[in-house]
């Protein structure tokens, strides 16, 4: 089995950019189901295209709602995908569903989860950033100068949304349940007010950037949110947000999934193709 020998399968444009990069690096591609790709391109079935393959990449995230995550297409159901698999396959893709990876395991087929990789995390994050910036200068017709700007969560994602926001010269404030990240976001600079008290606050906020993984923004929040006010909720699974009482209220809230995708999908296909040759030499 040659693991030069790749299938991509899915994705969105991250995946598709990934193509003629393995390509230069002499590798033999196959695309399924990939961004841009249209019926007639997909010339192969599903099990062709895997059977010739050693390595098989695919999105991130790696599936959604039981499905292959194929953006822009028709979703390859997860057991589908399972059944042509075979033995000694390398698998990559991004947040792999644990019950998928016991079942490779069990096949002894090898895993490779790009979010588990701390780098890429990184840099994922650093896409995200950009582009939570980009989505909130499209939705907002004023500037991010000396705006007053909020930012809910201070992990990896939080932090540099932050950065980026202060390097804008924005007023920006932080706000988390998690003390070591409040005392970090204190000591970087920023404004600070634990999470607890976002009720009070939140009405003094331009733009508002959620990436916490949890409905902070709900019905004890949205109703001080001030009506000109921008809501970037990068959350995943849209849960950062009562999305129905924020219609109701009429405000501006925006889940914003698959930022890299859309906005760096050529860097970030460099970087993943970068990191899974690196675990086939």
């Amino acid at each position: 089995m040659d693991y030069r020998d790749i299938c991509l399968i899915g994705g969105d444009r991250r995946i598709s950019y990934m193509a003629p990069i393995f390509s230069r690096e002499g590798c033999r591609v196959i695309c399924h189901g990939t961004y841009g790709q249209t019926s007639e391109e997909t010339s192969v079935s599903l099990r062709e295209a895997m059977d010739g393959a050693g390595t098989i990449v695919c999105g991130i995230p790696f599936e959604k709602d039981g499905f292959l995550f194929c953006e822009g297409r028709t979703s390859i159901p997860l057991p589908e995908f399972q059944r042509c698999l075979r033995k000694h396959q390398k698998v990559f893709g991004g947040i792999l569903p644990e019950a998928f990876r016991r079942h490779l395991e069990e096949r002894s087929i090898e895993w490779y989860d790009f979010m588990k990789d701390e780098p890429l995390t990184l840099f994922n994050a650093v896409a995200t950033a950009e582009g939570a910036i980009l989505e909130a200068l499209s939705h907002k017709e004023t500037l991010l100068h000396q705006s007053s700007s909020l930012v809910l969560g201070f992990g990896r994602c939080g932090s540099l949304i932050a950065q980026r926001l202060a390097g804008l010269r924005a007023s920006v404030s932080v706000t988390t349940a998690d003390p070591a990240e409040l005392a970090m976001a204190q000591a970087t600079g920023y404004l600070t007010f634990p999470l607890e008290k976002l009720p009070k606050n939140v009405s003094r906020f331009d733009y508002i950037f959620n990436t916490i993984p949890a409905c902070c923004l709900g019905e004890s929040c949205l109703p001080q949110v001030r009506q000109e006010s921008l809501i970037i909720d990068l959350a995943s699974g849209a849960v950062g947000v009562d999305y129905e009482l924020a219609k109701t209220l009429s405000l501006s809230a925006l889940f914003c999934p698959g930022l890299p995708g859309k906005y760096a999908a050529k860097s970030c296909a460099e970087r993943l193709v970068k990191y899974v040759l690196s675990t086939l030499d």
